[in-house]
């Protein structure tokens, strides 16, 4: 990923048809953000959480789908299953933190193609790898600054 990549902005901005709906504009892509109906919105769209697997998940795929074009592996198809869990620290066994509440995302990949054991395992190693899961494990600052209008 180039640096040009991977600074473009991104903007988020009330949709106006819903309680909670966002249009999302990525470069030339435009995408719809919502919550769900139980919460109060009006399910027009993914929820936030929702955009952060997709983040991961496609981040995974197309790491893993690098690293076996550039060892010439026969991969045919890669599948990234995703689940967002809030957890207490405490039923987490291998947590750092000790009060309050954990994110936990769960990922179950599905790696198909004539690959042997050995191939397979360090694919799983390499999901790690991949530049979204590496940011999720790193600190992140977020600078929040009012803009003009």
């Amino acid at each position: 990923m180039s640096s040009s990549e991977q600074s473009h902005q991104v903007t988020v901005a009330e949709s106006g048809a819903g309680t909670f709906t966002q249009t999302v504009t990525a470069g030339a892509h435009t995408l719809t953000a919502d919550e769900p109906k139980s919460v109060g919105g009006d399910d027009l769209g993914p929820n936030p959480y929702d955009f952060l697997l997709a983040a991961l998940g496609s981040c995974t795929s197309m790491t893993l789908r690098m690293y076996a074009r550039h060892k010439k592996w026969p991969l045919e198809h890669v599948t990234v299953r995703m689940q967002h869990h809030k957890i207490h620290a405490k039923d987490c066994e291998d947590c750092e933190s000790e009060k309050g509440m954990v994110d936990r995302i769960e990922r179950q990949i599905v790696i198909e193609g004539d690959l042997d054991e050995a191939q397979r395992a360090r694919l799983l190693e390499i999901a790690d790898r991949c530049p979204v899961h590496r940011s999720l494990h790193s600190e992140v600052k977020i600078v929040t600054q009012a803009a003009a209008e």
